[in-house]
């Protein structure tokens, strides 16, 4: 799929792994609509796109991906602004890292299971389907495309650590539904995939202490150091370039396989 004079929705587009993505698009001549629940750096987000002069490409919408009407007004607002939706990235998501059974015995409270699955899970799964509705409503492009999708999984689906039994269920939820759900939107020209990565430097990363980075940074086998996140970014743009890619699950890691602590 082309960039240029098509829409992407970019949720947890304010910073992160999600601002790295919007701007990567951006450059690409794409029209974004960044979907965050931070609205000060949303807005100044789409607001130093849209002063570079290359026309008003930028859009913010504050969105809360676990709420229908949130969901449905970010995908509203990328057909009525821009005449159409042809993508959407899930970078939204939370950790909140805890213990089946805590130092003191006492069972994790279900809420805190349920918040993470329902933010990372079931938000990503909000967003989803109401994007491939819009999405299925458009012209079909070269190869008679009509929408790409991509979502963000974790390497802990696959290697989830001790604390991480909410974080790795909904991760691993993630890379599950990616293939029964390209199968069924082949037929609507709309792809679907999942990008898995490891260890990178966000906000939550950089909010550790620089010894616990460099720990982190030196599991790694190579690069020997922590992703960035405009690695993160060009992935996505090049599933989003070759509509070969459909259906799968890429992990991008840097070869690292996580201890169990």
């Amino acid at each position: 799929m082309k960039f240029q004079d098509n829409t992407f929705i970019v949720t947890g587009g304010a910073s992160g792994l999600g601002e790295a993505t919007v701007r990567e698009l951006h450059e690409a001549g794409a029209r974004v609509v960044i979907a965050d629940l931070n609205a000060a750096r949303g807005k100044a987000l789409a607001t130093e796109l849209n002063a570079q002069g290359a026309g008003e490409r930028a859009a913010f919408q504050r969105t809360d991906v676990t709420d229908e009407a949130d969901a449905q007004a970010v995908v509203d607002l990328a057909v009525s602004r821009f005449g159409g939706l042809q993508g959407l990235i899930n970078c939204a998501g939370v950790g909140d890292p805890a213990k089946v059974v805590n130092r003191d015995g006492d069972p994790l409270h279900l809420e805190a299971f349920s918040r993470v699955v329902n933010i990372n899970l079931l938000g990503s799964f909000n967003m989803l389907r109401l994007a491939a509705a819009a999405m299925a409503k458009g012209e079909p492009q070269a190869d008679g495309e009509r929408g790409v999708i991509i979502n963000t999984a974790s390497v802990a689906a696959f290697d989830g650590q001790i604390g991480q039994p909410a974080y790795a269920a909904s991760k691993g939820g993630i890379v599950s539904m990616t293939l029964p759900i390209a199968r069924e939107m082949a037929r609507h020209g709309i792809r679907v995939m999942t990008i898995a990565p490891g260890l990178f430097k966000t906000p939550l990363m950089e909010g550790l202490p620089e010894e616990a980075q460099q720990s982190l940074a030196a599991s790694i086998p190579f690069p020997h150091r922590l992703g960035q996140p405009d690695e993160f970014a060009r992935l996505a743009c090049q599933i989003v370039d070759n509509v070969m890619m459909n259906g799968e699950t890429i992990r991008l890691d840097g070869a690292l396989r996580m201890a169990p602590r």
